[in-house]
């Protein structure tokens, strides 16, 4: 069954109607990456408040979506070798998770490596921008061709990322509103059954509630043990697009995903295949998006944080959802269904009791999954 890429095709069409100049004056950021400043959404997440305490070095995110650029200088010293699942002629996974496939071409596949630039862009290179968790790895897992992909194949290149060394699976990506209904009665299985398999395994799901303003996270967030990641602007407030953050395990945050309607600098800028950056925003190698998949990435990198502090899952997922704050107020505790259990923030997460006493392994050169210490305890 063929599973369209709502969170992503949306947040590409929200970033072309972003595509206006602005005077926004960029705000002062720690350090030299030249677009930091107008990252407003690490600042909202509370980012490099966190990094005094970690920053991700040795937790690997895989990225399952429509594969990266290998040659993007800002993503280059952060990337392990994936996988390809999409467009493989007989034994799959056929490719390291490329964003142009088997084919060779691009296929309108820039979304993937916006995404992976928000979990771990290289920081402090003087290069562009900064990323969530800056020394965590990427694992590249390629299971989406313009704009859409199977089930079957998005299952799998979750499956194969739990086996090859992800502490976080990123799913920016989402079926059409109603379509949880398939998974509710058991047609559709082979998604539900690769998150429940990645969880046993110890990795924490974060997927995109969808971009079509509904009041539940669309499949895949909408699946048990997935954490739903609805949008927020950069003053705090639902946007407009975002599915509400509603599922019934109620594992379920808001974060950082843009306007999608008015200047570039109200986007999330980020990493995009060389040379494909929008001119309207002025950027060759960078461009601005707006959607709920721009917000997944956030927590996803939030969760390589305390992933790198050598926590369970369970401890991963208790301290995103227990120190979420809701907007303006910055109340903790306390589930809205507008916002879920509000903003996550990184830099009281990785204050949360549960991080081990040991120090995590550095994350391995090749997403194999060997030789590589987690270093967990239970909390």
């Amino acid at each position: 069954m063929r599973l369209s890429r709502k969170a992503g095709t949306a947040g590409s069409l929200f970033a072309a109607a972003a595509m206006v100049a602005s005077t926004t004056t960029p705000a002062h950021a720690a350090t030299d990456d030249p677009l930091r400043g107008q990252q407003w959404g690490l600042d909202q997440v509370r980012a490099e408040a966190a990094w005094p305490t970690t920053t991700g070095a040795g937790a690997v995110v895989a990225v399952v979506d429509t594969g990266v650029d290998f040659s993007h200088p800002d993503l280059r010293a952060n990337l392990l070798q994936g996988a390809t699942f999409t467009g493989c002629e007989g034994t799959a996974p056929c490719g390291n998770g490329d964003f142009r496939g088997p084919d060779g071409e691009n296929n309108a596949d820039e979304h993937g490596t916006h995404v992976a630039g928000i979990v771990a862009a290289v920081t402090g290179n003087g290069v562009g921008v900064a990323g969530t968790a800056p020394d965590a790895k990427i694992l590249p897992v390629k299971v989406l061709e313009d704009g859409s992909g199977f089930f079957a194949e998005i299952a799998a290149g979750i499956r194969w990322s739990a086996d090859n060394g992800a502490d976080v699976v990123n799913l920016s990506l989402g079926g059409l509103p109603g379509l949880q209904a398939l998974t509710l009665t058991g047609v559709e299985s082979d998604v539900t059954d690769a998150i429940a398999y990645a969880n046993e395994r110890g990795v924490t799901v974060v997927a995109a509630a969808g971009n079509t303003a509904t009041p539940l996270c669309n499949t895949p967030a909408f699946e048990p043990g997935a954490i739903c990641v609805a949008s927020t602007d950069r003053n705090e407030v639902k946007s407009w697009f975002s599915e509400l953050p509603n599922k019934l395990d109620l594992k379920a945050v808001t974060a950082p995903g843009g306007a999608g309607l008015t200047s570039c600098e109200d986007d999330i800028v980020s990493t995009v295949p060389l040379g494909t950056g929008s001119a309207a925003c002025g950027e060759s190698d960078y461009d601005y998006y707006a959607g709920t998949s721009m917000a997944t990435p956030h927590v996803a990198g939030v969760a390589a944080l305390l992933a790198a502090q050598g926590r369970t899952r369970e401890n991963i997922e208790a301290a995103l959802l227990d120190t979420a704050r809701q907007p303006l107020t910055d109340v903790t505790g306390l589930y809205s269904p507008v916002y879920g259990w509000g903003i996550v923030d990184a830099a009281a997460a990785v204050q949360q009791p549960g991080a081990a006493t040991t120090t995590v392994d550095p994350a391995p050169t090749q997403g194999n999954g060997k030789g590589k210490g987690k270093g967990r305890t239970k909390g």
